[in-house]
């Protein structure tokens, strides 16, 4: 396979997870110019996950892109050095991986700033080091690293930015990224990383013990209701942002704010037991979520 192939197929490799995404990355409703970027905006966020992940593809051609040497590939940390040293290249010279190269003409066109970048990669540095978190202040100074460069990144591209807007973004996907940790305690679990704060899992009694079982017992259920109603607040709270926009953005954020109510609304029907697995609504349920978002009757 040609240098050139293997970039090719890296490049590929991480956009066509956009598919397997909780929340639709570029919809096909939204103008091509706005496609075109936040794909470009999505691989980034994608590659930075992976290899804060350790899910790169296998044969290490994002590391050797990124001129990371083999005996080094494995390292995170080393690879997100790396990764931060391409990125800033997008705002001075020629990147190296094809997924940065993509997002240059991105971030000229929309004059993006490098902050939102350098949080994700921060955030995924933070994961390296970090695998639980004590109070629910400590988590959300976390989403501020984690979640908030997503939405800011939606606003910038669109032209839409206001302080405003970003308080309630903001809002937004931090419930958004609870949302997650919620959904995928079992996962995150395997990883090594709890996100559900220590200070509420010994208010209801629960250990990490029984974040392992096969189903959740009644402490385990109670714990989970508690943090699903936090991200609710948080989407009642950043729900004023739909209203504040309008045309095909507006369905765009809708979707957002629905596509979290509906996950909740889903923890809800299995009984705040999220161990079997991910509870995930359905394409109706989703559709509904939407409708009730852009009235505004929440």
């Amino acid at each position: 396979m040609t240098g050139t192939g293997t970039a090719r197929d890296a490049a590929r490799a991480t956009l066509d997870k956009a598919a397997d995404e909780n929340f639709p990355v570029a919809p096909f409703f939204l103008p091509a110019a706005w496609r075109t970027d936040l794909m470009a905006v999505y691989g980034f966020a994608r590659l930075v996950d992976d290899i804060g992940d350790g899910d790169l593809a296998p044969g290490g051609a994002d590391a050797r892109l990124l001129g990371v040497p083999a005996a080094e590939a494995g390292d995170r940390l080393v690879l997100l050095d790396a990764f931060e040293a391409d990125l800033r290249r997008v705002f001075g010279s020629t990147p190296r991986h094809p997924l940065l190269r993509r997002l240059q003409p991105t971030v000229r066109r929309c004059a993006l700033t490098p902050e939102p970048f350098l949080g994700l990669i921060a955030a995924n540095r933070q994961d390296q080091v970090v695998k639980r978190y004590e109070t629910y202040d400590d988590l959300l100074a976390y989403c501020a690293l984690s979640a908030h460069p997503v939405g800011r990144l939606v606003l910038a591209v669109t032209g839409t930015s206001t302080p405003e807007r970003i308080r309630r973004s903001d809002a937004v996907c931090t419930a958004l990224q609870i949302v997650e940790h919620v959904q995928d305690v079992r996962e995150d679990l395997g990883r090594d990383r709890v996100y559900l704060p220590a200070a509420d899992m010994k208010r209801f009694h629960v250990g990490e013990a029984d974040l392992a079982a096969p189903s959740a017992g009644a402490s385990v259920r109670a714990l989970v209701a508690y943090e699903v109603e936090r991200a609710r607040e948080l989407l009642d709270e950043g729900a004023p942002l739909v209203g504040g926009v309008h045309g095909r953005l507006r369905l765009l954020l809708a979707g957002f704010v629905a596509g979290g109510r509906a996950a909740l609304d889903a923890i809800a029907a299995a009984h705040y037991d999220v161990l079997p697995g991910p509870p995930r609504p359905g394409r109706l349920r989703l559709l509904r979520e939407v409708g009730v978002t852009l009235r505004g009757e929440r």
